[in-house]
């Protein structure tokens, strides 16, 4: 049984030597922002706990991949980009777009198959998009959003609009082909593209050291020139700091960048994986000793920031808007059937 990696703030450059991140404002924020990472943060873990429940009482069909212990993946990662920037991930994607600024009653809906979803309910936990919000979707098939995702930094390059693409992917889906095909050209064209890889420890039912020759996946793009950064993904300062670094690059025109976001989920990979491949204890101490929402709120705690109450009135605000919205997921009207023939290339 493979053991949880540790996570790290420094990074490793082509040559392989570890560098000590450099500490500073850049890792630091204001009691406000960081009251808002941790609200942002509890309300990905509340929404993604009540789809799981929904999920078990039967309200939610099909696939259901929860993102809880990654929040801080992608708060840290929104909060450096701006409004015209765009992001694409896989299939373990409702954190993201609640990140993106959509609303939890959409998300929600479109989990339960409702008229009221974000696709209007014929997208499922897979497959949902905003155009509105530069979320171009969560895709189902692994691997095959990082040529999206490449394909929305070269639209960027060819238009000279400064915009940069996040492309989110997991320690699986870097074992596949298709990613370093979309390296190469990355690098050759010097695309405005960060790629996100959020290593979680298990592709699936398979620890990272068990499937990959390479575990160390940030230097997975040394073949081809492109510099990778190895980040603490449990530590939404060091996430936003590393975040920031990277879109500084790409709107340098230095070209691609790997961002490896060391993370953790607690759940299985899917609601039907009992996640026996690892231990209880496993899971524990992670949560014990590196939970990114218990690590947000000790540093709200210890610098002044807020006390017991104010983040207890955090956590009520949040289980209401989350009890909104499964309210909305559940009363929402189901899809006319008119709706089958829309949205659809013919």
């Amino acid at each position: 049984m493979a053991a949880a990696r540790p996570q790290t703030s420094g990074k490793k450059t082509g040559s392989g030597k570890a560098v000590r991140r450099r500490r500073g404002a850049a890792d630091k924020a204001d009691g406000e922002t960081l009251l808002e990472f941790y609200r942002e943060m509890l309300l990905i873990r509340r929404f993604e706990e009540k789809a799981g429940q929904m999920y078990g009482m039967g309200l939610i069909g099909g696939f259901c991949h929860l993102y809880i212990g990654q929040e801080a993946v992608v708060v840290g990662m929104q909060a450096a980009i701006e409004p015209g920037d765009q992001v694409i991930t896989g299939y373990r994607d409702h954190g993201h777009m609640l990140a993106a600024g959509m609303q939890p009653e959409g998300v929600m809906a479109e989990l339960t198959g409702r008229e009221g979803g974000l696709s209007k309910g014929k997208g499922g936990s897979m497959h949902m998009f905003s155009r509105e919000k530069d979320f171009f979707g969560g895709h189902g098939i692994v691997g095959a959003q990082v040529s999206l995702g490449t394909g929305l930094a070269f639209a960027n390059k060819y238009r000279g609009n400064d915009r940069v693409a996040l492309t989110y992917f997991g320690d699986g889906a870097a074992n596949q082909g298709q990613v370093y095909e979309s390296f190469n050209m990355a690098q050759l064209w010097a695309l405005p593209v960060i790629y996100v890889i959020e290593n979680n420890q298990y592709a699936m039912g398979t620890s990272v050291g068990r499937s990959s020759g390479q575990p160390d996946l940030h230097l997975r793009g040394e073949s081809f020139a492109i510099p990778g950064v190895q980040v603490d993904g449990m530590d939404v300062l060091k996430v936003r700091a590393a975040a920031r670094d990277a879109v500084a690059h790409c709107r340098a025109g230095k070209g691609p960048i790997i961002l490896e976001m060391m993370t953790y989920r607690y759940r299985g990979h899917s609601m039907s994986d009992p996640a026996k491949y690892r231990s209880k204890e496993e899971v524990q101490k992670v949560r014990a000793e590196q939970d990114p929402i218990d690590r947000a709120r000790h540093m709200l705690l210890e610098g002044g920031h807020a006390d017991e109450d104010a983040l207890k009135a955090v956590d009520r605000e949040v289980k209401e808007v989350i009890a909104a919205a499964a309210e909305f997921a559940q009363t929402s009207p189901e899809p006319a059937e008119e709706e089958l023939y829309t949205d659809v290339l013919r």
